[in-house]
């Protein structure tokens, strides 16, 4: 810590209360203790040696002579003091007002840290701390004087000890009586509020029965409606799909019904027209009796064939899509296949005026449905399903009697189409006519 210049003090200039002596004796035997063997002034050396109560006691004129002589020693005390008491310290040096602390520490830091003017700061803390201690010696007399007020009035009261025992037992005596009525009124309150306990318990009891059995009730109430709710919305739902599937099921059997009439009067008007065929001379069953047979193909085999078949009222040509796109354009890729045979269907439809459908595998995961021209129908099967057996449903779904037309060179669903009644096309003679 950095300090005033040293000033010239004259024996008897100071003068240092006890309580500030003895407090900087103290921080001194502290400071002492945690110092080096080789800092330690020589003065003080023995007193090093000593446990610290009997530093106080034995070295405190040895310490007291070290902190007024050796400045180097008084310094380190002076740290000491600093880092407990910043503030106080600060304020010492710089001569700000000191009112508000205790005139020990004042004159303690002043004594030790020696800033210009500390004799007069020590003088000063000294004036305050013999002023507070004769108002601590004014405020001991005032006690001693209150306290023999205290005695005389305990005198004074011990001579009227029959009349406060008469008093104290007249009190004792209404106050016993008084305890006594309200003990009985207790008894009787205590009664009252037992029966009352005793019937709201009661009472409380039969309402928690009553509302189980309602909650009970409403519970079952409840369960029972949504059992009702659940089966009517079960048979509405029932009912609205039997509903549903008689419509489906009426528009097919109108749309085959319509068909077949169709096909048959445009069939009966067509050959009636064109054939005007005469009487037949023999018959099919002559035919058998002969040895001979009148069966014939439902295969064409050629394009003018096929022109004929679409030539029938109402036919529906069935086009089995990759197989006769492999067997045309199958360098191609799948999605210009389907491109190219659609249009090409486009345009025969056109021109035939036949019912077109076109049918493609769909695999796992069918492709997205290419742009369809007016006239041509695309299907892709099923997952669980091939293109074949959507075709083989195609032609059963159609009435007996209209005519149908299936295009493909797999020979398993010729004969399948073939027994439902359905004419076969080889895909070569389709791509020959689309050529």
């Amino acid at each position: 810590m950095s300090t005033a210049a040293e000033e010239p003090v004259e024996p008897g200039s100071v003068v240092l209360t006890e309580p500030v002596r003895l407090r900087a004796v103290q921080f001194a035997a502290e400071v002492l203790a945690r110092m080096p063997p080789d800092e330690v002034p020589t003065a003080l050396r023995s007193i090093a040696r000593f446990t610290p109560a009997k530093r106080v006691r034995l070295g405190g004129a040895a310490l007291a002579a070290a902190l007024d002589a050796d400045a180097d020693f008084r310094a380190k005390v002076a740290e000491v003091i600093a880092e407990g008491s910043p503030q106080l310290v600060e304020a010492v040096r710089d001569g700000t007002s000191t009112a508000a602390s205790d005139p020990i520490d004042t004159a303690l830091v002043a004594y030790l840290t020696r800033p210009d003017g500390w004799i007069d700061i020590v003088a000063q803390a000294n004036v305050r701390w013999a002023a507070g201690r004769q108002h601590g010696d004014a405020t001991t007399e005032q006690i001693g004087r209150l306290r023999a007020e205290l005695a005389e009035l305990r005198a004074k009261a011990k001579g009227e000890p029959a009349r406060v025992r008469q008093a104290v037992q007249g009190a004792e005596q209404a106050s016993a009586a008084e305890l006594a009525d309200l003990r009985r009124q207790v008894r009787a309150r205590t009664g009252e509020l037992r029966a009352a306990a005793q019937e709201l318990a009661e009472t409380q009891a039969a309402v928690a029965d009553a509302q189980r059995r309602i909650e009970a009730a409403a519970s079952a109430q409840e369960a029972e409606l949504r059992r009702v709710r659940s089966r009517v919305a079960e048979l509405e739902r029932a009912a609205e799909a039997s509903r549903r599937g008689a419509r489906a099921d009426r528009d097919v059997d109108d749309a085959r019904l319509w068909l077949l009439v169709e096909t048959l009067a445009e069939a009966t008007a067509g050959v009636r027209r064109e054939l005007s065929l005469p009487a037949p001379s023999v018959r099919p069953g002559d035919t058998i009796a002969s040895g001979r047979t009148g069966a014939q193909s439902r295969r064409a085999d050629d394009p003018a064939a096929l022109d004929g078949l679409l030539a029938l009222p109402n036919v529906h040509l069935i086009v089995d899509g990759y197989n006769v796109t492999k067997n045309g354009y199958g360098d191609l890729p799948l999605s210009d296949q389907r491109k190219r045979l659609i249009g090409a269907m486009a345009t025969l439809a056109g021109r035939s005026g036949a019912e077109v459908t076109i049918a493609f595998d769909g695999s796992t995961r069918p492709p997205a449905q290419p742009p369809v021209p007016r006239g041509v129908r695309v299907l892709f099967s099923a997952a669980d399903e091939i293109a074949d057996d959507l075709i083989r449903r195609l032609v059963a779904a159609e009435p007996e009697g209209r005519p149908i037309v299936v295009v493909t060179s797999d020979q398993q669903v010729v004969t399948d189409v073939g027994r439902a009644g359905a004419w076969t096309v080889p895909s070569a003679v389709l791509l020959a006519r689309l050529g």
